[in-house]
């Protein structure tokens, strides 16, 4: 599979989300493992009851940090262009 942006982007989420073992490497893979989660419902619960977990967990959804963050480097972004006088703290 030829990486790209989205597939970087999709690799840092699993990861990120906990779930490393679903990123694939290639279009077969991709499909194998498609079938193997359709047709093993154990398994597929598995997996949802573990991404369930982490949302409580890990830094992935942590929307009010997110925010945060974020803020924080708009007003940096926006002290260094001169648009308001002090960074965020």
């Amino acid at each position: 599979m030829k990486r790209n942006v989205m597939t970087v982007m999709a690799a840092g989420l699993l990861t990120a989300a906990g779930l490393p073992e679903l990123i694939t490497t290639s279009l077969a893979d991709y499909a194998r493992l498609a079938r193997e989660l359709a047709s093993n419902a154990e398994r597929l619960a598995a997996l949802r009851t573990r991404l369930a977990g982490q949302r409580l967990n890990v830094p992935l959804f942590d929307t009010v940090q997110f925010t945060r963050d974020l803020e924080r480097v708009v007003c940096d972004v926006a002290a260094r262009a001169g648009l308001i006088t002090e960074p965020h703290t």
